[in-house]
This record gives structure tokens, C-alpha cells and sequence, in this order.
């Protein structure tokens, strides 16, 4: 090997360029693969809402469809929990049913299920999250744990956590 080139200049802006370009498309890849996941989780007729279009939480009846630990480790701020394994739908009696209602879990699928049960039991618009609380806060977006604002978010599982590329994770 030439020594002089491997101390070139542009031999190392290559190398840098060319490795910018892997981690670039390793976060769009594994971006991409999370939204091919979440396609084949998602009922089709099931609406679902993105973070980039909530632009005001105020405007909805906001629940967290996870278990207890889960929730206590973060959750959206207002978010009113509801659970899932235990959830009834006396939790939200007190809630207009003709307000909008955006339910979230970890990743979607608890929450269109909880999603389903509402609409059944009579909410005229229920939306969820889309990529549930993993892609809200991959988007930059706040969580919260007993008022204060935290970095870390239960992932459910490890094999869930893989998704996670902000913040901490908790099992």
C-alpha cells in the first residue's frame, strides 16, 4: 500500500463522505423498515394520526393504552391511562364520545385494538398514533414521568427496543 495515499486528504474526505452515506442509509433503512413493519400491524380502515400532524394535543381525549409500568416509566403529557390487558370502558365513561379521541401504546397495535372497542361502544372519531409512542418520541416529541419531562420510554420488549433510536430505553 502506497503511504502516501492513505494519508491523502481526499483519501479521508472520501472515506468520511463514504461513511456518512452508510449511517445515513442505515437510519433511513431501519426508518423504512419500521414503517414496512407497521403496515402489516395496522388494519387499513383504521385511522391513524402522525406526529408532525397533531400540531395541538389540547384538541384531543388522549390515552395511553399500555399497562401501569409501562406508562409510569413515561407517557405523553396529558395522557390519561387506560391500560389494556385490564382496560374497561368504564375508565373512559367520562369522555365525550363525539370529541376526537387519539389512543397510542407502544407501537400502534394495543391501541387500535383499544381504538376498535371505543368505536364499537360509540366514539365517532378515534385516531391513533401512528408508531405509537416509539415514533413520537424518534420525532422529537416530549414524554413525560410524574410531571417532568424524561428521556426514557418503556420499549415493551428488547425486540420492540430495536425501533427506539432516541431516548432511553426501558424494558
Amino acid at each position: 500500500m502506497n503511504l502516501y495515499l492513505s494519508h491523502s486528504p481526499a483519501i479521508h474526505k472520501g472515506l468520511f463522505s463514504l461513511a456518512l452515506f452508510f449511517m445515513t442509509q442505515m437510519v433511513f433503512s431501519q426508518s423504512f423498515a419500521y414503517k414496512a413493519l407497521l403496515k402489516t400491524l395496522y388494519d387499513a380502515d383504521f385511522p391513524v394520526v402522525e406526529p408532525a400532524e397533531i400540531g395541538d394535543l389540547e384538541r384531543f381525549q388522549l390515552l395511553d393504552t399500555r399497562e401501569k409500568e409501562e406508562y409510569e416509566v413515561s407517557h405523553i403529557q396529558s395522557a390519561r391511562w387506560v391500560g389494556f390487558d385490564s382496560f374497561s370502558l368504564d375508565r373512559v365513561s367520562d369522555l365525550d364520545k363525539n370529541e376526537p379521541v387519539l389512543v397510542y401504546c407502544t407501537v400502534g397495535v394495543r391501541s387500535q385494538e383499544i381504538g376498535k372497542k371505543l368505536r364499537e361502544a360509540g366514539f365517532k372519531k378515534v385516531f391513533n398514533l401512528y408508531g405509537g409512542i416509539i415514533h413520537w418520541v424518534n420525532e422529537d416529541n416530549p414524554v413525560y414521568r410524574n410531571e417532568h419531562r424524561t428521556n426514557q420510554v418503556h420499549t415493551f420488549s428488547r425486540t420492540w427496543g430495536i425501533w427506539l433510536q432516541k431516548g432511553e430505553k426501558v424494558y
